[in-house]
């Protein structure tokens, strides 16, 4: 007798190298090819024709026209759909968690963290409609009563990124339908598959009307502008770099139509351990949150901060502890470090190494790059004018600071053009809450690691590291717009 999960491996969603747009699975009309390779032994996974701009305006006209019906539905019926996506996650573990290895080069234990973060902020997304209100205000206009509704925001644009892929795309897309809109996604062309396809079948299994979400899988070069351009979409929804943010913000502003942006973009997040610190635990933090993924995560830790009294204990474990680390084939479950996404990735990571060294670090950390794999680099006598401390890493290398005490770390870890996430290690609640609010950053944790994301806790930076918050009632002022409504009971007296 079959199983549920045999039947679901028997049944395994297929046809990747089509797209999903007006809910039809349909060939890209463009002349390129976005061909979709394993990063870690280079095998080719699909090849998909992309998509023309006349598609996409395909997309924007099916989502707009879905989107008024959808807005009207019950509260009930779309959170439904939402409970039903996180059955179908549950059901199809096993194969998403497969493809986010082999599409994304996520490690097991990345690929699981990932899944987990889907499935919650679905399940929290699946709460948003009975959690939506609009509110009834006094006037001081004798006879008159003010209503404020709040009201789905339209369509909704999703550029999304390739490092968490299912989940980054994931915590757009549900608030955004879960509160009555439509979307168009445009998926990064390193991970087409599990930043949009896939999540396009699991939400056609889970009976998603058709033309609600549309996944549009095309060059920069010919919807890269168009899909924020586009004179449809009310809100646009973009994960990435700092430079490609500041082009979107641009675009979003500065055509005929004028668009409501949430920006999450680059990080530089620092890792501060004071004195009093458990530097065993904080060295076993430090390598998790600064290698998980390769350190290819907006908010993986870029900078090492220790106070000057215990630097030099603090190195001596932190570079034992990564000496443990396994590197390599993603898929084996020991493996804490696998591939980098792509090619061009790893020529900017070696650029970084030999900066580094010229400006004057000192490595304490290498090892053979061996095709798109690099091991862990520890680099120590680093200063906050170093390159490696500036600008974000995004790979698995590391730089250690020294802080001459605890105002001198503060200085540091706020002497950044970014600001998303960041951490303090101290035994000292009181200290550690006075220092975390001093760190000018959207989240700051206290001993703990600085990737941290709760579907029901706002996520989001300051400074070059964008605007907008993600999760929980934060995303609800995102996706909608109010809507002030006034009855006049009474006739009023006007002055003329």
């Amino acid at each position: 007798m079959l199983t549920d999960t045999d039947n679901t491996k028997a049944n395994a969603y297929n046809d990747f190298h089509l797209q999903y747009i007006a809910g039809e699975w349909q060939s890209g009309q463009d002349d390129s090819v976005n061909t979709n390779t394993n990063p870690y032994n280079g095998d080719t996974l699909v090849k998909i024709q992309q998509a023309t701009e006349a598609q996409l305006n395909e997309a924007y006209q099916a989502a707009s026209a879905a989107q008024k019906e959808w807005a009207q539905q019950t509260p009930a019926t779309r959170a439904g759909v939402l409970y039903k996506v996180v059955e179908i996650l549950d059901q199809r573990q096993d194969e998403i968690v497969d493809w986010l290895i082999k599409e994304s080069g996520s490690t097991r234990v990345k690929a699981m963290v990932e899944f987990a973060a889907t499935r919650g902020i679905t399940l929290e997304a699946a709460t948003f409609p009975s959690r939506v209100h609009g509110e009834i205000r006094p006037s001081n206009t004798p006879g008159k009563e003010n209503f404020v509704y709040r009201e789905p925001i339209g369509v909704v644009a999703v550029i999304s990124p390739w490092n968490f892929p299912l989940h980054l795309t994931q915590r757009s897309i549900a608030p955004a339908l879960a509160l009555g809109n439509a979307v168009v996604l445009k998926p990064a062309s390193d991970t087409p598959v599990t930043g949009g396809l896939l999540l396009a079948k699991v939400f056609e299994e889970a009976g998603l009307p058709k033309g609600l979400l549309n996944v549009v899988v095309g060059s920069g070069k010919e919807i890269g502008d168009a899909i924020v351009e586009h004179k449809t979409p009310s809100f646009v929804s973009f994960t990435g770099s700092t430079s490609v943010g500041k082009r979107i913000g641009e675009l979003a502003n500065g055509g005929d139509y004028i668009k409501q942006v949430a920006l999450e973009l680059g990080g530089n997040s620092p890792f501060v351990v004071l004195k009093d610190a458990d530097i065993e635990q904080a060295v076993k933090a430090a390598a998790f949150g600064k290698f998980l993924h390769q350190g290819q995560i907006c908010i993986a830790i870029n900078r090492i901060i220790v106070e000057d009294e215990i630097y030099d204990d603090f190195v001596e474990r932190f570079l034992a502890h990564v000496k443990t680390l396994n590197v390599g084939d993603p898929s084996k479950q020991d493996t804490a470090v696998g591939p980098i996404i792509n090619k061009k990735q790893v020529e900017s990571l070696k650029e970084k190494i030999a900066n580094a060294q010229q400006e004057g670090a000192k490595m304490i950390l290498s090892g053979e790059i061996k095709g798109q794999v690099v091991p862990p680099h520890i680099f120590t006598e680093v200063t906050r004018e170093m390159d490696l401390s500036r600008n974000e890493v995004f790979g698995p290398l590391v730089g250690i600071i020294r802080a001459k005490d605890e105002d001198d770390a503060l200085s540091i870890a706020n002497d950044s053009m970014f600001g998303l996430s960041s951490a303090v290690f101290t035994k000292d609640m009181a200290k550690g809450i006075r220092f975390a609010r001093g760190i000018r950053a959207g989240m700051t944790h206290i001993n703990d690691i600085s990737v941290n994301d709760e579907s029901n806790l706002p996520f989001g930076g300051e400074k070059n590291s964008g605007i907008g918050r993600f999760n929980g009632e934060w995303v609800l002022e995102e996706f909608t717009r109010t809507h002030w409504i006034s009855m006049q009971h009474e006739p009023r007296e006007y002055p003329f």
